[in-house]
């Protein structure tokens, strides 16, 4: 049975330790000349160590903003985010982001896009991180594509590149911005594949923002709802399914498809089962 929450956002969360990170009150305007738009709402959210979190809601409701304000990329206007009980204060290589858009550099092979990663760790040296972007590479299946450069490459390739860029220097917190968003459904099912194998090996805390709701079944060990702008987290579900997940199995479907009634009921379309 799904485990819901109404309205956690009403009681923020206490730090915890085992908490990583803790989103407290959060608020976010963007101004404009013209306008002022409200993006986020009191948002309160914990993420506790090795845990997966997806957040799900429709287009425009504030998860990248979320996103951006818990990588430190962006300040909110009011409210407070920490790691490890720390204030994020600014972006760090304790949280690395892997965006929709890959944003490798093309002027670089795929062995050098992840060694630009681990410039993150100047002490380092130039051996151990060949050694470091080797394993990288190795993990997400691309070792023989180490001097590809980035026009030769599928989209699904040049995600497993970013996401090897991202994991090399080691970061505490994986945020991940749809990801998947604009490969293909067969592409995306392998890189589903990938993430678990992967989280299982190195059980990375992951903030997972996406709308596709059999995707954030499939990945996360809950699911945060959020309602449409200004965004606030209205429900969470737990899934309580052992990995490696595939998004045709039937009970993972189930818990999708009652995602998305709940998204459906409190807000009302932008659902993707």
């Amino acid at each position: 049975m799904l485990d819901q929450v109404t309205n956690p956002s009403t009681s923020a969360p206490v730090a915890t330790a085992t908490s990583k990170l803790v989103v407290e009150g959060v608020s976010k305007w963007f101004r404009t000349p013209r306008a002022t738009i409200h993006a986020l709402d009191n948002v309160s959210m914990q993420v506790a160590a090795g845990e997966v979190v997806c957040v799900v809601g429709p287009s425009g409701c504030g998860k990248s903003s979320l996103l951006d304000i818990i990588a430190g990329l962006s300040k909110p206007d009011a409210g407070h985010v920490l790691a490890d009980g720390l204030p994020v204060t600014g972006p760090g290589r304790q949280r690395l982001v892997v965006f929709q858009e890959p944003s490798l550099f093309p002027w670089l092979n795929v062995f050098g896009n992840v060694m630009f990663g681990l410039r993150l760790c100047p002490e380092l040296s130039n051996g151990e991180r060949r050694e470091i972007a080797h394993q990288y590479l190795a993990l997400v299946g691309l070792e023989k594509f180490e001097g590809a450069h980035v026009h030769e490459l599928s989209g699904g390739m040049k995600q497993r590149v970013a996401l090897a860029r991202a994991l090399a220097p080691d970061p505490q917190v994986l945020l991940m911005d749809e990801p998947f968003g604009a490969l293909d459904a067969m592409t995306r099912e392998h890189l589903y594949d990938d993430i678990q194998r992967i989280w299982s090996d190195s059980r990375k805390t992951v903030v997972f923002v996406t709308h596709n709701m059999r995707e954030a079944a499939c990945l996360g060990d809950r699911v945060l709802l959020m309602s449409k702008a200004p965004g606030r987290i209205v429900q969470h579900f737990e899934i309580p399914l052992p990995r490696p997940r595939s998004i045709y199995d039937v009970e993972l479907i189930g818990h999708a498809g009652r995602v998305a009634d709940a998204l459906r009921g409190t807000i009302g379309g932008g659902v993707t089962e």
